[in-house]
């Protein structure tokens, strides 16, 4: 995988692309919109993703410029607000159509509604364009090379979470990367999470508040809710009894964010909240013991070799 930072910040345009792959992808920040525009990238046709504060947008273009352009503009014009990021996704040898950008954003779209990474703000899901057999073959490796790209970009959006089957049983099982972490639910229930692939994930199993807590009812916007009720049209979260409970491991972007969707808030101080299910330690000092023993073997090493 080749990496480049093009202003030589990692904050600034970063482009991206594997080997063999005909795949390219170039990020920026919204704020370096005008540099982005200015590279050949923008004027292919191909795939695109805005986001921002647990929003994002899949969308496909022939000139990829023209729709950012028109993205940009003010809500009230037609733009779009929310979106802080964006990615472009073309190809190296130009040969993405109109018909390939079409099938890769409807695909990306249901990829990311079943990863339930965060809600997406794209008003329809299109079904994938009829394409020659060749060609879907060609767009699913395609897909499947994007998936490995974008997580090193920082984008997780259609990034799915990671499992691993136990011998003998062929049930899906979370490897140990972190103890379990378990969290209490308002009005009853459990929830228990743990480190994986290092992304805070909630277990499958684990319930979560089946109404949204009604003091903050009165606000006009919960992103927090808005991925509640994505997991549930997904069928991850669905009811049990006073409860949901989730079908699937579920990935989250925080211990923070997990805790207020399980508790049903806007927000909810995950670092407290989850608790090493052993020892009852708060997730955050966890985290801390492991920054400390780290650094005491660090400490120890440099020791060995003076």
């Amino acid at each position: 995988m080749k990496l480049f930072l093009v202003e030589g910040t990692v904050g600034g345009l970063r482009t991206a692309e594997v080997g063999n792959w005909t795949g390219h992808l170039i990020a920026a920040r919204r704020s370096d919109l005008g540099d982005l525009l200015r590279r050949d990238e923008s004027k292919r046709t191909g795939v695109y993703i805005l986001w921002g504060d647990d929003q994002a947008y899949i969308g496909e273009a022939d000139v990829i410029r023209e729709r950012l352009r028109k993205h940009n503009l003010p809500e009230t014009d037609g733009g779009k607000d929310f979106w802080t990021d964006v990615v472009i996704i073309t190809s190296k040898d130009s040969n993405l159509t109109k018909a390939h950008a079409r099938y890769l954003e409807s695909r990306f779209i249901t990829i990311a509604k079943q990863a339930a990474r965060m809600p997406l703000t794209n008003g329809t899901s299109p079904d994938p364009i009829s394409l020659p057999e060749s060609d879907v073959a060609d767009m699913e490796s395609f897909i499947a090379e994007a998936q490995i790209v974008l997580p090193v970009l920082g984008i997780n959006l259609l990034r799915g979470p990671k499992e691993t089957s136990q011998p003998g049983t062929g049930t899906p099982q979370p490897p140990a990367d972190s103890p379990v972490f378990e969290m209490s639910i308002p009005h009853g229930g459990k929830a228990k999470a743990r480190e994986i692939d290092g992304e805070f994930t909630v277990l499958a199993g684990s319930q979560a508040r089946r109404q949204w807590a009604s003091r903050e009812l009165k606000r006009p916007s919960h992103v927090r809710q808005e991925i509640r009720e994505a997991l549930v049209a997904r069928g991850v979260l669905v009811e049990d009894g006073d409860q949901f409970v989730f079908t699937r491991n579920q990935v989250f972007s925080s211990p923070s964010a997990a805790a207020a969707v399980i508790a049903g808030t806007e927000t909810r101080n995950g670092r407290q909240e989850w608790r090493v299910e052993a020892t009852g330690v708060p997730y955050g000092d966890w985290q801390a013991q492991q920054i400390n023993a780290a650094e005491a073997d660090v400490n120890v090493s440099d020791t060995l070799i003076d």
